[in-house]
């Protein structure tokens, strides 16, 4: 009949159609029953698009909340009595084995519609690949926390939210180089507006009032601080953007095991690192005396340390599951998104004022989020929508060969 006669099948019956289909009635039995299952295939694809966003919405909880919490009661060791950097560091990191029973979870192992397959057709990783993969992210995991400690030791709150906000913009200019990110203007405005949003915090006048007896700290130690802290949110921006790409180039698995075993093993060696400077540094010798003498109390002390490992578990698994779903700056742009929510729980917990520019930082805050929410939106439509059209494409070539004479 020809082409055109082979596209009408799909809209209506003629003459010569009807004719065919008698004459052939097994060639019309494949071709209705392939035209019935796009449906079918069509409602898997949608409900697979709303279970990853539905994941995402997870991922970006458990990042907020154990960013949130876990700066909060950072600040409370520090201004209550607590003085040892590498235990601080140490409670960030050695959380991890709260996570294996995750491993047990069967349902938690699921994941986009083209997942539980390999991202490139070859052969599966060495383990001497992987384990470089591990040693290397946890070394630079470790060197991250601890400045980042180091920072929150000796800086207000504003002015280290502010500084971590660099992040951000060391992961754009990283995920460039390493991650192949284009810059579209809803990135743009996110960055800019995410950056600002932090940044505002630097104007507020209110370093010492966070509810707690925190002392002004002498320009040297500030100094420090501010380094430690650019240096920090540097390494940081690097961190995750090496992440996304040994998932992509090393790892090459979309799985929840791939995600669990990359933040098991990285933290497996950043907490040995820091147990080492521990020890190495001699501050342990401190430690009983520091419990002994914390203005809370000892059970205070104890409960504070517990759910500082609790909460920077709960953010690893969100920032890692982000990178893994999204990408690292879209992971980054919401922990970033995290710093403004600190002073708003401070007014709740510490019964901190809240001010104007507080407020402005968190409207912004918002608005950046939503702006690159958008772009990812934007970006997932149009991925699922050339899928889509590449797939019925193929049903219609498929259905075209079942009825031809």
């Amino acid at each position: 009949m020809g082409n055109h006669g082979e596209l009408q099948l799909q809209f209506g019956k003629t003459e010569d159609e009807e004719k065919s289909m008698k004459v052939s009635p097994g060639k019309q039995t494949s071709s209705v029953n392939l035209i019935q299952q796009q449906p079918r295939i069509s409602s898997t694809k949608t409900k697979g698009t709303y279970q990853r966003w539905l994941r995402i919405g997870v991922y970006i909880f458990l990042l907020l909340a154990g960013q949130s919490v876990g700066v909060m009661l950072g600040r409370l060791y520090f201004d209550k009595g607590g003085n040892s950097k590498w235990l601080a560091t140490l409670v960030s990191l050695i959380g991890f084995p709260l996570l294996l029973p995750l491993y047990m979870i069967k349902s938690l192992n699921t994941s986009s519609p083209s997942s539980n397959i390999t991202l490139q057709s070859n052969p599966p990783t060495s383990p001497a690949k992987l384990a470089f993969v591990y040693v290397s992210l946890g070394l630079l995991v470790a060197l991250g926390c601890f400045l980042y400690s180091v920072g929150l030791m000796y800086l207000p709150v504003s002015t280290y939210s502010l500084i971590c906000a660099s992040q951000l913009a060391f992961n754009a200019l990283f995920s460039y180089f390493f991650n192949g990110l284009v810059f579209t203007p809803f990135i743009v405005n996110s960055l800019v507006l995410l950056t600002i949003s932090s940044s505002l915090l630097v104007f507020n006048t209110e370093h010492v009032s966070d509810g707690t007896d925190h002392l002004p700290v002498s320009r040297s130690k500030f100094i420090t601080g501010f380094v430690c802290t650019v240096l920090a949110s540097a390494g940081y921006g690097l961190m995750l953007s090496l992440t996304q790409l040994a998932f992509k180039k090393v790892i090459k698995k979309e799985s929840f095991k791939a995600v669990m075993d990359m933040i098991i093993y990285q933290s497996i060696v950043a907490s040995s690192v820091i147990f080492i400077g521990l020890f190495a540094s001699g501050e342990w010798k401190t430690l009983k005396g520091e419990m002994d003498e914390f203005h809370l109390g000892k059970v205070s002390y104890l409960m504070i340390l517990l759910w500082t490992t609790i909460s920077w578990q709960l953010f690893t698994v969100g920032c890692v599951g982000l990178i893994f779903d999204v990408s690292s700056l879209f992971s980054n742009a919401i922990s970033v998104l995290g710093l403004p929510i600190v002073p708003v729980f401070a007014v709740i917990f510490f019964h901190d004022k809240m001010n104007g520019i507080k407020i402005v930082a968190m409207i912004l805050a918002v608005w950046g989020f939503v702006s690159y929410g958008y772009q990812n939106y934007l970006d997932d439509f149009k991925d699922s929508s050339k899928v889509e059209n590449r797939d019925n494409s193929n049903e219609v070539s498929t259905e075209i060969v079942h009825v031809q004479p």
